[in-house]
């Protein structure tokens, strides 16, 4: 008979944030493999703009963002986290290799599957690149790199995944980062900007039910590693945008009284009727809310480029 392993920490978070008023789970929690298949589907809908806007960055600045990384023609590792399919990273690593640049790749992934499915089509595409990948918790991996080899190193965390983070969380995030790097590192995060609204809000309550699935999803999954028992059918997903703030904010809505049993604890929770649970927020920033999340995590702004629109910024960040 074989023993289910429980993952402690996924435990003790659900069961936290769902006796607390109100009700959250951790976004962290959606990159199952399932959930990273359903992500790959929202950046690949027309009202995902985050996507092309990034890629069209990447494609039409590939040069600029070459001689940011290695100015001096310098060997470079560059260090993806949260790399999922790699779609747009491809772009750039294309055009360094045709560029003769020294580069290595090495993507971290919480999904071994999504690793899997980088790996194959980079070194399809690119069979001469040194690529390597982990999949892990991005700080475990990080602690391993950091002795790696004296070559820089460039940290990628693109696609607005900071977006993910309130200010306090992200502050710690990148100061959590900003101690596996030297003081020659660089590091590249993707922003979503700030923009009207009604290209926002498609984007997290998109017409084809994809991001539904994925919120969904993280019940399947509490279900499946902690013997719960929602019903996905008796919880909605339910997304608001506050252009003031720039918070995107997304919620599963409980659609009657109910109760939910945590198999492996044997412990209840009850929900009312419309009660929701906090799923994900996903900031959008302006100019000066990317300058004062530099110069609180202990980095400044080296650089900057935006996509056509203006929707979407890469900032190059180095240690201050």
């Amino acid at each position: 008979m074989t023993v289910k392993t429980i993952d402690k920490q996924l435990l003790a978070d659900v069961v936290q944030g769902l006796t607390y008023s109100p009700k959250c789970l951790e976004s962290k929690y959606f990159y199952d493999d399932e959930g990273s298949r359903i992500f790959q589907q929202i950046m690949q809908m027309p009202e995902y703009y985050l996507t092309n806007c990034e890629y069209e960055i990447f494609d039409r600045k590939a040069d600029e963002i070459l001689d940011w990384f290695a100015p001096n023609k310098e060997p470079i590792d560059i260090i993806e986290l949260g790399a999922g399919d790699g779609y747009k990273t491809r772009v750039l690593l294309e055009h360094f290799i045709s560029k003769s640049a020294d580069v290595r790749y090495l993507p971290v992934d919480i999904s071994e599957e999504a690793n899997r499915r980088l790996l194959s089509a980079t070194k399809k595409a690119l069979p001469e690149l040194y690529i390597k990948s982990y999949t892990g918790d991005f700080f475990e991996v990080l602690s391993g790199l950091k002795v790696l080899n004296n070559r820089r190193k460039i940290f990628l965390f693109l696609g607005s995944s900071i977006g993910n983070f309130d200010k306090a969380s992200a502050v710690k995030f990148f100061k959590h980062i900003g101690q596996f790097m030297s003081a020659n590192d660089l590091l590249l995060v993707g922003f979503d900007l700030k923009k009207d609204p009604d290209i926002v809000l498609p984007a997290y309550d998109d017409p084809h039910g994809y991001t539904a699935a994925f919120n969904l999803n993280l019940l399947k999954r509490i279900n499946r590693e902690l013997d719960a028992d929602f019903n996905l059918a008796d919880f909605k997903h339910y997304a608001t945008y506050n252009p003031i703030s720039g918070e995107a904010k997304s919620y599963l809505i409980s659609l009657k009284a109910q109760k939910v049993n945590i198999g492996v604890t044997g412990q209840t929770l009850f929900f009312d009727l419309w009660e929701p649970i906090f799923m994900e927020i996903s900031q959008k920033y302006d100019s000066e809310m990317i300058q004062s999340l530099a110069r609180d995590s202990g980095f400044s702004v080296v650089h900057s480029v935006d996509d056509q629109k203006h929707y979407f910024r890469n900032s190059l960040w180095k240690k201050i």
